[in-house]
């Protein structure tokens, strides 16, 4: 059996279920308790605090954790980083009072930073030579300058609009953040390969993500024109059809270049455009 780690709530929850669920992981249980097992997996899901995610992990109570990074980083655990998921996006950043003519990082020696992230902070102050005071707080640490606590503030930012609100502004991006899925350094080898199969079902529906599979009818007279177009993973597949002069061609397609690909497929003579959603892809 393979312990999990989730965030107890919030986004980061919601994500990291939604992938679980995708990858066909279903726990036996709709409402969240502590300690959850899977009805269909060897794996029992621990929800915790996010900022408790990597000291459980490192320390073995949890096998594995869904985390942001900017945690994972703050905790500075010895466990290691398996995969970067690429949700729950989100970026550790500098601001400073918007109405402050900012002219580099040499502005914030001698200054007050507040902040929850006090360890990423201090390295990167480090390493750019600047010295200056930091802070910790707890919550809320966008209203810091403005009740005179600090002079700047280094915090999660994530739209943005919680600075302005605070009439704050971005002047530094230390960290650009997303989940990630950590492992404790020592699991047994029969968890490795839970760990594994995981990772393999993860990548099948990611690799899934914004693509599209399509399917036409295509005149041999424009088959090659039509193939020159598609960039499809492989070669697309070409199959006769009942008609001698015609051909069905499939592929699947990014769906960043979508329409401008089926444009061009309709101007190659095309017909019959099928277009549909892939759940998972395995490559």
């Amino acid at each position: 059996m393979l312990r999990i780690a989730v965030q107890s709530k919030g986004r980061l929850f919601d994500e990291t279920m939604d992938l679980l669920r995708e990858s066909g992981v279903k726990f036996s249980s709709s409402k969240r308790t502590l300690l959850v097992p899977s009805r269909n997996f060897p794996m029992e899901a621990l929800f915790l605090r996010d900022d408790d995610i990597p000291e459980s992990v490192a320390s073995g109570i949890a096998d594995i954790g869904i985390v942001g990074l900017n945690e994972f980083l703050e905790k500075s655990k010895d466990a290691e980083i398996v995969k970067n998921l690429g949700f729950s996006k989100c970026r550790l950043s500098l601001a400073i009072p918007k109405d402050i003519d900012y002219q580099g990082l040499e502005w914030f020696n001698g200054k007050k930073i507040a902040t929850s992230y006090p360890v990423i902070l201090k390295k990167f102050l480090d390493e750019k030579g600047i010295t200056a005071d930091i802070h910790v707080i707890t919550g809320s640490v966008e209203i810091a300058p403005g009740i005179g606590l600090s002079d700047a503030i280094f915090d999660i930012v994530s739209s943005g609009s919680t600075l302005v609100s605070n009439r704050l502004k971005e002047v530094e991006i230390v960290i650009e953040s997303d989940a990630v899925l950590i492992a404790n350094k020592n699991l047994a080898p029969e968890k490795k390969e839970i760990l594994e199969e995981l990772l393999f079902r993860i990548e099948a529906v990611q690799t899934a993500e914004d693509k599209k599979y399509v399917l036409m009818n295509v005149p041999n007279a424009s088959l090659e024109e039509v193939l020159s177009v598609l960039p499809g993973i492989k070669s697309p597949t070409v199959t006769p059809l009942a008609n001698s002069d015609w051909s069905s061609v499939s592929t699947v397609l990014p769906e960043k270049i979508f329409w401008e690909i089926i444009n061009k497929l309709k101007v190659a003579g095309a017909e019959g455009i099928l277009v549909l959603d892939i759940e998972k892809m395995v490559l």
